[in-house]
């Protein structure tokens, strides 16, 4: 009983403790930081290379068109971090928002219902894939192949190939209105949806999980994490941002088109994988998810001012992705 105070002593003395400096070598530690230096250097690059890339009507036009990848890359990142790959993503969007389209111009619901259909049918989507995976025991590249062929053709059928247009005023605000100068509402939604994004998968278990489950999904088992449930969850998690990036795109262009996302799944796991995420599983952050958004962004618009041909851009986001996928080898032999 006496040596409980000193027991005590010892534990609190330890818990306080400060952690021990990263004794990694600094090419190592650098390495970490490879997306925010890279978009760093496109903006030095392209503000040197024009004159208008750095205006104030430019950046806000860079972060609007950011903004329907950047909801979709949220939840690709988690499904990334697991071990997975989706690639319904776009077609997912495409069909959330044909059957939001459908609903109000079509049959007449009302406007705010119509996009609650189209959060359900993305997180319907993205539960098919779930369970494809989890249940049917289908590779995840698979699975979401043919999810992907589905949804698209979904989207193909309810107009017969045809797109909706025209939409309430409100409903098209929601990308135009400028609050503060440059805050539109979607823009503000994919912000807060980063910031909650980026505490859950950082602080609370739940997202510390995913990590586990990617790392490896055995030993996660083994450690008591319901590695199937959590699988499903992030892939219909994944599922209704894709639905809500299908909203937030039919205000940006008033209509829903059946084409649209056509080719977004690929920018949208580029994304990922340019912030340092491992396609292994185990590897990723949000904070590095957004430094790929926005990197994408900046090439594309930056390329654009520089009237660089549209195949030339698709070359050289290529060659990005192979660098991003390269500097993630290397990290993991070095460890």
């Amino acid at each position: 009983m006496a040596l409980e105070p000193m027991t005590r002593q010892v534990a609190d003395g330890a818990a306080a403790a400060p952690k021990p400096p990263d004794a990694r070598p600094l090419t190592e530690r650098l390495a970490d930081h490879v997306p925010l230096f890279s978009l760093i250097a496109l903006c030095i690059v392209f503000s040197l290379a024009t004159d208008t890339f750095l205006s104030v009507r430019n950046l806000v036009n860079v972060i609007d068109q950011l903004t329907v990848l950047g909801i979709m890359a949220l939840g690709m990142t988690a499904v990334i971090v697991i071990g997975g790959i989706d690639l319904s993503v776009g077609s997912v969007l495409a069909v959330s928002m044909m059957v939001m389209g459908w609903l109000s111009n079509v049959k007449g619901i009302p406007m705010p219902v119509a996009m609650t259909a189209a959060l359900v049918v993305g997180a319907l989507c993205g539960t098919f894939s779930g369970l494809l995976i989890t249940r049917g025991n289908l590779p995840p590249f698979i699975a979401t192949l043919a999810t992907m062929s589905i949804a698209r053709g979904l989207a193909n059928m309810i107009t017969d190939g045809s797109q909706i247009v025209g939409y309430p005023d409100w409903f098209s605000a929601l990308s135009i209105e400028r609050y503060f100068g440059f805050l539109s509402v979607t823009v503000g939604l994919f912000l807060v949806l980063t910031l909650i994004a980026g505490i859950y998968m950082k602080y609370r278990a739940g997202g510390r999980s995913l990590y586990a489950i990617g790392g490896s999904s055995e030993v996660a088992r083994l450690a008591g994490i319901p590695v199937k449930r959590v699988t499903l969850a992030v892939y219909a998690v994944c599922g209704l941002l894709a639905g809500l990036a299908g909203v937030v795109m039919s205000t940006r262009l008033d209509s829903s088109q059946p084409s649209g996302g056509l080719g977004y799944e690929l920018d949208t796991i580029a994304a990922v994988v340019i912030g340092g995420a491992s396609l292994s599983g185990g590897i990723g952050s949000i904070f590095g998810t957004l430094m790929g958004v926005l990197t994408i962004g900046v090439l594309r618009n930056g390329l654009n001012l520089v009237g660089t041909s549209p195949f030339v851009q698709q070359i050289v986001i290529g060659v990005v992705i192979v660098l991003a996928v390269m500097v993630d080898a290397n990290k993991r032999k070095s460890r």
